[in-house]
């Protein structure tokens, strides 16, 4: 322990008063899911950072996953071909780093379509079961909010349609917790994306990253209810609602209905036919007689709280597969339009921060201005007081560095910070701790590309609601962004310094040899990041790939040259 992990633990409580500060109502503090929030915060780190059967059980985890990874690659080296797609046994050729298409996105597809089959099969909903009733018993949530929560833990908005019946009469502090837990955690069909960015640098990432999303929840939970206290009696405060029992009644109600819908069907047949034999027409065959709608007797269950129709386990695989295809689909164009416009307010600022050349002498001041004020220095500036909360270093340089990755994700999404996030740490310009750190303040869908996806999907399924939604929308993506902060900091408190917790480097680098690492430099990345090094961190970043090639001891060791040289 050192003072950092100290500072981590006050952190926590900086953000708290944070939050108070911009409470709807300063006077209502909810202690008990302050207390026993925070109290599951620290048990889940403790599990994942110190409990050795628990660090045991990650690390097998991440084996397994890694795994499945090798299983995703099988399957895209089959569509796109050995020179794009590398294996442990067979090295790409081609630089692959760069082809973020055919190596981040299909484990999205994947995932997508796992998913949903272990949805399926039953896997998941004992685990988002469980953790509900945690959440609720603790912190004495509605049960609709817990369970939702819980299922956040998988998905994304999805997660909502878990309590779709209860939505339309949920009070306002419930649809902010609702939308926090989607802002403050992240989909596991988008986990493999940070995966594949941290993967040479923090193997066990995915095993984190699952666990940052567990941690994340009671977080949420923390902050909207600080941010909006629960002054009213939810609807489903009595205790967890049950889909199963939902769906009982609808099939009993669907039972007791289906004799007198076949009688009417067969009455108007007969009908039709008495008709056709009086206008001297032919009686219709068999296959000529329209087809009506009946009740499948097929087995029916409840999804979003509406009764649908029972697939198979491979249909729905197929069918989550597609729906990770629309979803990798919409990452890249989201990706494209966002990180687009991001490279034109700064070539803005770098047309401003050439006037520094001007023989006019107010436009050089101007210029000299700009050449330091850039889109990620302005994020990294509103994001410090927030870095600093985490301890992530006693180095202020590395800690300017970790606010400038984190203050980008709200308008670039996490998937540009945590690919520079793997730059740096293999350049060996940030130390393990601040890996992890910025690892777990990373792990959310905290930014501005999530708010019309999240509110714009509830307003989808309760319209009634659209003006409360659109309020709380901002409001849960600052919770959210706070969350994140707060594990974080949970993860700096219980950080000691040991790297294991990173897990081994074993077969990743043979997939990406070092030609690549060597490549990726290539200019075309550093322009996307030159921005940023016109400010402080860039001497950082820019210093240490100097430094990288100087540890090499080959130039000293190699006096050999110095006799040549007289």
């Amino acid at each position: 322990m050192s003072y950092l992990n100290l500072l981590s633990f006050l952190g926590i409580f900086g953000i708290c008063l944070i939050t108070w500060v911009f409470s709807e109502n300063r006077r209502s503090i909810p202690w008990r899911v302050i207390i026993w929030g925070i109290g599951l915060q620290l048990l889940l780190g403790f599990l994942v950072f110190w409990f050795p059967p628990t660090k045991f059980a990650l690390n097998a985890f991440s084996q397994l996953l890694n795994g499945v990874f090798l299983a995703v690659d099988r399957a895209a080296q089959f569509l796109f071909g050995p020179d794009f797609i590398p294996t442990p046994d067979r090295p790409a050729n081609v630089v692959i780093r760069g082809l973020f298409v055919f190596r981040v996105l299909p484990p999205v597809i994947f995932f997508a379509g796992l998913m949903a089959l272990l949805y399926n099969i039953g896997v998941i909903q004992p685990v988002v079961n469980f953790f509900a009733a945690i959440f609720y018993r603790a912190m004495r949530l509605s049960g609709a909010e817990s369970l939702s929560g819980a299922a956040n833990i998988f998905v994304g908005i999805e997660a909502a349609t878990v309590v779709r019946p209860f939505l339309e009469k949920m009070t306002r502090s419930e649809l902010c917790a609702i939308l926090a837990c989607c802002f403050g955690t992240a989909a596991s069909s988008t986990l493999a994306i940070y995966v594949k960015a941290l993967q040479d640098s923090f193997p066990n990432i995915l095993a984190h990253l699952v666990s940052a999303s567990i941690i994340a929840i009671p977080a949420c939970f923390v902050i909207s209810k600080i941010l909006i206290p629960e002054t009213e009696t939810p609807l489903t405060a009595s205790g967890i609602p049950q889909e199963e029992g939902l769906s009982k009644r609808r099939r009993a109600r669907t039972a007791a209905e289906q004799p007198l819908v076949n009688d009417t069907i067969s009455a108007t047949d007969e009908d039709e036919e008495i008709a056709r034999l009086l206008r001297g027409e032919k009686p219709l065959s068999s296959g000529d007689r329209p087809q009506r709608e009946e009740i499948s007797a097929r087995p029916q269950e409840t999804i979003a709280g509406e009764l649908v129709e029972r697939v198979s386990p491979l249909d729905a695989a197929i069918l989550g597969a597609l729906d990770g295809l629309k979803m990798a689909a919409a990452i890249a164009a989201v990706l494209i339009i966002i990180l687009g416009l991001v490279y034109v307010i700064d070539q803005s600022f770098a047309a401003l921060a050439s006037l520094s050349q001007s023989s006019v002498v107010p436009l050089q001041y101007i210029g000299q201005v700009f050449q330091y004020v850039t889109l990620q220095n302005i994020l990294g500036v509103l994001f410090f007081p927030l870095t600093l909360l985490t301890a992530v270093s006693d180095n202020l340089d590395e800690t300017w560095q970790a606010s400038v990755i984190i203050g980008r994700r709200l308008f670039e999404t996490a998937i540009p910070p945590y690919i520079e996030l793997g730059r740096a740490a293999l350049a060996g310009e940030v130390d393990p701790r601040t890996v992890v750190i910025v690892s777990y303040a990373l792990s959310g869908f905290a930014h501005l590309a999530s708010v019309g996806i999240f509110v714009g999907g509830l307003i989808a399924l309760i319209p009634s609601r659209r003006q409360d939604i659109s309020e709380l929308g901002w409001k849960a993506l600052f919770v959210g962004t706070l969350a994140t902060t707060m594990i974080a900091c949970i993860s700096g408190v219980f950080f000691n310094g040991d790297t294991s917790i990173l897990g081994e480097r074993s077969p990743v680098p043979a997939i990406s040899p070092a030609p690549t690492a060597t490549q990726s430099p290539a200019p075309t990345a550093a322009p996307s990041v030159a921005p940023s090094p016109a400010a402080s961190p860039a001497p950082a970043a820019t210093q240490p790939p100097t430094v990288a090639p100087a540890p090499s001891p080959a130039v000293p060791a190699s006096p050999a040259p110095a006799p040549p040289s007289p």
